[in-house]
């Protein structure tokens, strides 16, 4: 029988997540050993990785998505369990040194936050949550602008973000409004709904979209979802929206700094969400047929660029599928060698995929062998924008166990960054990730594909927390278009910069993408 270092109740407490015991001791190997780091080969450029489509060939690929999407092909899949808490953090940090509530913004000069700070109130009319603001806060006897005239920040603050206001703090990042227009007001959920309209509804009028949500802002969205889709469906377009929750066993076990289970003050194991590599699950358990995946942050006012390049690259994606089912239709014992030849020149040049050099010359048996396997993968297209020093992960050739390259998004924290040669790779990546992506789940029989079998399970995040004031290590599944694709047939588009608009923080808001 094999032995676990967890008791009767820890183990009580794993089968209530539906974690099974070897996963958690897994786990602690883990920390142990640590994550292997990505071994960047180089970076994915223009030409070699990156493909840029032609202006001619746009309007074709949109015809061909438009297609996809009348026939009912396509669902929009969204990851919108950030809370909002983030996007207002410089603000937090700057309310959590000033004391009073009469504090102002010019006795934070001293401050880092003093310029965000500073930004904040003196825009304030410019955010799309300016009228419920000044709203909120007349119905508790106050006027925002002798506040803002006074730079008395903290009344605004609480207001802002307390539960005696408008309670922002406490809500999920994707009903905050966002923009504001003549006539209407959307929060991310509300862009997402309107933007898939243009490059998801089907002949029948219908736009599906899933939405992922933390347990604790369901409510919130579901109540949000019901007032929106109201708003925005006519006869033209029905919505049908589903949200889902991180799976609980999806969540990792957190250890120590001595690699031992970390403990609640209870004494009970300390579970956490596993990042947004847990969503994987969610998305494998949706049998969808093509997904389209976007962050809920990144929408802009003015999508009609973003909405274009995402229709081609569905359009792109479709073909591909076509022209990949193709060849696995013919490899077969008769399949002659020129055949053979065109089919491994598609895998080399359109789907950047190295084949064993063993292969050269090998019987056709092999090659045969070699291509079922690699054309019978899920597919994805990822839109690339131009790098302009934004934060994040980018497109990069790794190599992998076998020495091969493989075409790979990887984030900063995958990399050795005290190895000088994988700095410089990662510090010479020409383009950034976006989180624009198209996936084609069914293979050529209409069946789903068992997404987990394509993830890499060794390329996870090792964090740094703490809780209770105790250091901990918080252990993330691979990232949902890191290691959680790390096996799928992978091609980079570039696209436009202007498709590229998340918000990381409220100021963020002030970007021209985000005013009308």
């Amino acid at each position: 029988m094999t032995s676990y270092p967890f008791s009767e109740r820890d183990l009580a407490q794993l089968r209530r997540r539906g974690i099974p015991p070897e996963r958690a001791v897994a786990w602690l190997e883990t920390f142990a050993a640590g994550v292997p780091h990505a071994a960047l080969d180089r970076p994915c450029t223009r030409g070699d990785g990156i493909m840029v489509i032609d202006e001619g060939d746009l309007d074709r690929l949109c015809r061909r998505s438009n297609e996809a999407a009348q026939a009912g092909r396509f669902l929009k899949f969204v990851p919108a369990s950030g809370a909002a808490t983030r996007m207002f953090q410089p603000l937090l940090a700057a309310g959590n040194h000033a004391a009073g509530a009469e504090a102002t913004v010019d006795g934070l000069r001293d401050r880092p936050e003093y310029p965000a700070l500073r930004e904040f109130m003196a825009s304030i009319e410019r955010f799309a949550f300016h009228p419920e603001l000044t709203a909120a806060l007349e119905r508790q006897g106050r006027r925002l602008q002798p506040l803002r005239d006074a730079g008395r920040f903290r009344e605004v603050l609480d207001c802002l973000l307390g539960v005696e206001g408008l309670g922002y703090g406490e809500l999920p990042k994707a009903v905050i409004p966002f923009h504001r227009y003549p006539n209407d007001c959307r929060t991310p959920i509300a862009e997402h709904l309107v933007q898939a309209r243009a490059h998801v509804r089907d002949r029948s009028g219908t736009v599906r979209v899933h939405f992922t949500v933390s347990a604790e802002h369901r409510t919130a969205v579901e109540r949000h979802l019901a007032e929106v889709c109201r708003r925005y469906e006519g006869n033209d377009a029905r919505y049908d929206v589903t949200l889902s929750e991180q799976r609980p066993d999806t969540d990792t076990l957190a250890a120590g700094l001595d690699n031992r289970p970390f403990r609640q003050r209870d004494g009970s194991l300390s579970l956490r969400p596993g990042g947004h590599g847990a969503l994987l699950a969610n998305l494998n358990d949706l049998k969808a047929d093509v997904v389209f995946i976007q962050n809920i942050d990144n929408v802009a006012v003015r999508a009609g660029a973003a909405i274009r390049y995402r229709k081609a690259l569905a359009g792109y994606l479709v073909e591909l599928q076509a022209r990949l089912f193709e060849y696995l239709d013919g490899l077969h014992p008769g399949a002659t060698p020129s055949f053979l030849e065109e089919a491994l020149h598609f895998v080399r040049v359109t789907l950047s995929v190295v084949p064993p050099e063993d292969l050269t010359g090998a019987p056709a048996a092999d090659r045969i062998r070699f291509l079922q396997k690699t054309l019978d993968r899920p597919l994805r297209v990822c839109g690339m924008v131009p790098s302009t020093g934004e934060p994040g992960g980018g497109p990069f050739w790794v190599r992998g166990a076998g020495g091969n390259p493989s075409l790979q998004i990887v984030e900063s924290a995958q990399v050795d960054m005290a190895q000088a040669r994988q700095r410089d790779i990662f510090a010479s990546s020409t383009h950034f990730n976006p989180v624009d992506l198209v996936c084609s789940v069914r293979d050529r029989s209409g069946t789903c594909f068992d997404l987990m079998r394509f993830s890499d399970p060794e390329s996870g995040f090792i964090s740094i927390k703490s809780a209770d004031g105790r250091k901990l290590k918080a252990l993330e599944h691979p990232g949902l278009w890191n290691g959680g694709m790390a096996d799928w047939n992978t091609v980079f588009v570039e696209v436009p910069q202007e498709t590229c608009t998340p918000v990381k923080t409220v100021l963020d808001l002030l970007r021209k993408e985000h005013q009308l």
